[in-house]
């Protein structure tokens, strides 16, 4: 039996032109966006979203809008330091910029489901197949050889904050990158993050002998 969402989907094609013009109000968003979180982070997301949405028998146009639009709040939650969760904001504003471009409400609530639940730090699980596997590609593009700063060896970790400037990729590993490979949902995506995590472990260790001079 076809449900009334196939239904909607049937008659609503994401054509170039439509994907164009959310695309590009998406980008504004960008303008003054940290490195580990800028416009170059939302195109590997998207690729992986797709990578693993083929995989596991994905909505790929849900996935495509919800990867393009799901940090689009991140500006504000940095200029706030965090009081304001981009993944909140990034809904909000999500919704308005579908909701121009026609995009149905079925499948905007869809896409909004899935900008709403993308975060590490959550109290909103992801509860769709596209959901979780946007949640893993975002996570999955925070750990492997693309990061931020990469590390400061006369710091304490212990002593330092996120939305610093010593939010290195060292410091992000050894606080919370370090458990992502047990904590995504997908098989595909868990599979990639043992490949990454791996990489990681034996990166950092060389690095901090050539810093410490030892090799």
């Amino acid at each position: 039996m076809i449900s009334g969402y196939d239904n909607i989907m049937k008659r609503f094609r994401l054509s170039p032109r439509l994907l164009a013009g959310i695309t590009k109000e998406a980008r504004r968003y960008f303008r003054n966006a940290r490195g580990s979180h800028d416009w170059d982070h939302t195109g590997r997301v998207d690729e992986l979203c797709q990578r693993i949405g083929r995989k596991e028998k994905a909505d790929l146009d849900v996935l495509k809008l919800a990867a393009l639009l799901h940090d689009i709040g991140r500006e504000e939650e940095d200029r706030s330091n965090g009081k304001v969760c981009h993944g909140e904001k990034g809904a909000a504003l999500a919704r308005n910029i579908l909701a121009r471009h026609g995009v149905p409400v079925e499948m905007a609530d869809r896409i909004v489901h899935c900008i709403e639940t993308h975060r590490f730090r959550r109290n909103k699980t992801p509860q769709t197949l596209e959901a979780k596997i946007l949640f893993d590609a975002d996570k999955l593009d925070s750990i492997g050889a693309v990061g931020a700063r990469l590390h400061n060896l006369t710091i304490d970790l212990r002593k330092t904050r996120p939305y610093t400037k010593e939010d290195t990729a060292y410091r992000e590993f050894q606080i919370k990158l370090c458990r992502i490979k047990d904590r995504l949902f997908t098989r595909e995506g868990r599979r990639i993050a043992r490949q990454r995590h791996r990489f990681m472990v034996v990166f950092f260790e060389r690095l901090e002998q050539e810093i410490e001079g030892t090799l």
